[in-house]
């Protein structure tokens, strides 16, 4: 086979983003819940949906998001990967779980990590929780959340959830 046929299975490019943040009046606050291990997220005055993390407008209705909302740090598993190719910049022991999940409270799913349960049992609707980091340790980040990790408790059928993938 001649080189030209040959697959190319990786390439290196470097790149570099280097950017800054400015949160916002809801951000802030929801970072600042954050440090406090409050989710904090808010409501839609049209639709009712509650974001977590807050936009300050809803994306289906264009309305203020103005009504604040504590969520809860449980949820639901909506969809889910499973990664097994390492990558250079992620030292997480192969293979993992990035999971969409749906706060208890919230209207709109994140991304998270699921520790601490083996890939092979990871299944849509199970029932999850979120653990904190040390207080030391905690600051305006979503971060303080460490990862997620299985509750006992029963799935969630698919009709419950559904509507919010």
């Amino acid at each position: 086979m001649s080189e030209e046929q040959k697959t190319v299975k990786a390439i290196d490019g470097p790149t570099r983003l280097e950017y800054r943040y400015s949160p916002g009046r809801a951000s802030t606050r929801f970072l600042r819940g954050m440090e406090q291990k409050k989710i904090l997220g808010q409501k839609c005055v049209g639709c009712g949906r509650v974001y977590v993390p807050p936009r300050g407008a809803c994306a289906r209705c264009g309305l203020p998001t103005e009504e604040e909302v504590e969520v809860q740090d449980t949820g639901t598993i909506v969809t889910f990967t499973i990664v097994r190719v390492p990558s250079q910049n992620i030292e997480i022991e192969l293979p993992y779980c990035a999971a969409s999940i749906l706060l208890d409270g919230a209207d709109i799913p994140f991304t998270a990590l699921l520790r601490d349960v083996p890939v092979e049992t990871v299944r849509l609707g199970m029932r999850v929780q979120g653990v904190w980091k040390p207080d030391a340790e905690l600051g305006p980040s979503f971060d303080n959340i460490d990862h997620f990790t299985a509750l006992d408790e029963p799935d969630v059928p698919f009709e419950k959830f559904q509507e919010h993938l």
